[in-house]
């Protein structure tokens, strides 16, 4: 069996759990290559749209979001970093000196980007630069809301970064991005990651590398026999 699978990948860059689903899917997807081969894209789904530029504590906010004392926190994020380790994504602080406290950041211009690498380099590039976004918040604990933080991320992976900056400032692009948004909860998705494969069958959640391969050989056998 060979055949091709379309996948968009609805998530965002502050998302652990979508760091983590992501490096799971890839496995699953090199384990199948030549069986049941991939084509993703990401589509946006930004979780704090409201989030002020200077973005916020993230042990703040999750005791806040979910009602938790400051040890529950500590422990929720232990057990998710356990999580990406195992994944393949370790979230250790990789600079140098102390790690700073996590932050969670507004992530509309990280979308825009990720929508402009997309539209004008491929889906390759755009699966390039999600990967550089997400080691710069859960690694390198850098401000992706920051302009001159994206322009570097664009240009370490080979991109324009004179391109970039012109379509941060493009209200097109946000427009696009608002309606992407719509789309998704139209089709009641409203939790990530999300993986919607050929337009049709939905995986929810991350898994395990073999659960997301069976789904994937059950899903193209559906496909070719339809």
């Amino acid at each position: 069996m060979s055949e091709v699978l379309q996948v968009d990948i609805w998530s965002d860059v502050v998302c652990p759990w979508c760091a983590i689903g992501h490096a799971q899917f890839k496995q699953a997807v090199a384990d199948l290559k030549g069986t049941v081969d991939v084509d993703v894209v990401f589509l946006p789904f930004e979780l704090n749209p409201d989030m002020p530029p200077e973005g916020r504590d993230q042990a703040e906010l999750l005791a806040r979001a979910y009602g938790k004392s400051a040890e529950e926190v500590t422990e929720m994020q232990r057990h998710v970093e356990a999580a990406a380790e195992a994944a393949g994504f370790d979230m250790g602080w990789t600079g140098e000196g102390d790690a700073p406290p996590r932050h969670v950041w507004n992530t509309h211009g990280a979308h825009k980007l990720l929508r402009w690498a997309l539209e004008t380099s491929g889906a390759q590039a755009q699966g390039e630069l999600k990967q550089a976004l997400f080691a710069a918040h859960f690694q390198a604990r850098r401000n992706i809301s920051d302009r001159a933080v994206l322009l570097d991320l664009v240009a370490a992976q080979g991109l324009d970064p004179a391109a970039a900056a012109r379509a941060l400032d493009d209200p097109g692009l946000s427009q696009a991005i608002r309606r992407d948004q719509e789309l998704a909860a139209q089709n009641n998705i409203r939790s990530v990651p999300t993986f919607v494969v050929n337009g049709k069958f939905i995986l929810q959640g991350s898994a395990e590398p073999e659960s997301y391969k069976q789904a994937l050989i059950k899903l193209a056998t559906m496909e070719a026999l339809a």
